[in-house]
């Protein structure tokens, strides 16, 4: 070989451009494994399953003012599904809330009435005692390390004993007086419980609410930082606080949301009825948990959806109403809801499985 000459390099040449399908590590995976990954999706599928098997099986849920009613429903549930899904998605429960709406209710009629005092009065201090509830069960749970479920189930047995014994000893009755007379009830009556018109059908005013809250929580947890953070300390807060996310404002505060939560729907309860049973409340902290589970949002926290439980709630406002349309016996209604709430955990189960398989 001649001096002159150099040897060609060994160059590989690079590869043509185009779609890179030989890398499993790279490749995106189709459309529709993609869209079941989110969390809303099954849950909505199976809305309108029900919804469907509904119109089949209870032709009166076709008339317009069914489906307002079966909304309404599915509103006065949903609206405190949002804030415990919320809790959830940061990796707590709160068993106290369906005795929370009643004692807030109570608080509020009874302050009112035995005081002789303005409506409005009972509601802001009712707002505050359940936020303070809110506050000594989150603050229970930060300080203490307990897990959130023996910590509210305490709270739970609290209100629920509290609930009767006072509303028996300020009354001597089971339930609180009638305040329709009295000052600031038609204007309290009209922001918790008024009804509007829509097409000739009566609405209440808690599904708007209840749509708004939900747009309210979605924005919140995908578009602040206070939605990351919420990830963040469901996921796993030692590793949220080594990074700077204030763990225990932002468990607190989801906390005091469930009493928000609580209070506006107390209050609902409250202004439609003009009185309130010392009693109830009891089991529906069951159907908020379950709302926001057939929602997608997972037991061990950080991860979820708002318009998951939006769609769970219709589910359960769906059923609890359709039983009755279709004539059935409506003691069905909670095995309905079991069977309902298995097949949610088992398909959101496969809906995980078959997101992350490559």
């Amino acid at each position: 070989m001649s001096m002159t000459q150099q040897a060609a390099p060994a160059v590989t040449p690079p590869p043509a451009s185009g779609p890179k399908g030989a890398d499993g590590r790279t490749r995106q995976r189709p459309l529709a494994l993609r869209l079941l990954a989110r969390p809303e999706v099954g849950v909505f599928l199976g809305a309108v399953a029900v919804y469907v098997f509904f119109l089949v099986a209870a032709p009166p849920v076709r008339d317009g003012s069914s489906m307002a009613n079966i909304l309404y429903q599915s509103s006065t549930i949903g609206i405190m599904a949002l804030p415990v899904a919320l809790l959830m998605i940061g990796g707590e429960f709160d068993l106290s809330a369906g005795v929370a709406v009643i004692t807030s209710a109570l608080t509020a009629s009874m302050l009112s009435y035995q005081l002789t005092m303005n409506v409005w009065v009972g509601v802001i201090v009712a707002l505050i005692v359940s936020l303070a509830i809110g506050f000594f069960n989150g603050w229970m749970v930060v300080k203490t390390g307990l897990p959130s479920f023996l910590v509210t189930l305490g709270t739970f047995l609290i209100l629920q004993g509290v609930n009767l014994a006072v509303t028996k000893l300020v009354t001597t009755n089971v339930a609180t007086d009638d305040i329709s007379d009295m000052d600031g009830f038609g204007q309290a009556k009209k922001i918790f419980a008024s009804t509007f018109e829509v097409g000739g059908v009566n609405v209440k005013i808690t599904i708007v609410y209840w749509l708004v809250f939900a747009a309210i929580a979605t924005w919140m947890l995908l578009r602040t930082k206070y939605g990351n953070w919420i990830f963040a300390v469901g996921g796993n807060k030692e590793s949220a606080r080594a990074v700077g996310v204030p763990v225990t404002f932002t468990k607190i505060s989801l906390f005091m949301l469930v009493g928000f939560g609580a209070w506006f729907v107390g209050m609902h309860q409250l202004f439609t009825f003009n009185t309130v049973q010392s009693g109830e409340g009891v089991g529906q902290e069951l159907i908020y948990i379950s709302a926001a589970v057939i929602g997608g949002c997972l037991l061990t926290g950080g991860a979820g959806s708002a318009i998951g439980p939006v769609f769970g709630a219709f589910m359960f406002g769906m059923v609890q109403q359709g039983i009755v349309y279709a004539g059935w016996n409506p003691d069905w209604f909670k095995a309905f809801l079991g069977v309902m709430l298995l097949g949610a955990v088992l398909i959101n189960l496969w809906v995980s499985r078959t997101a992350t398989r490559r």
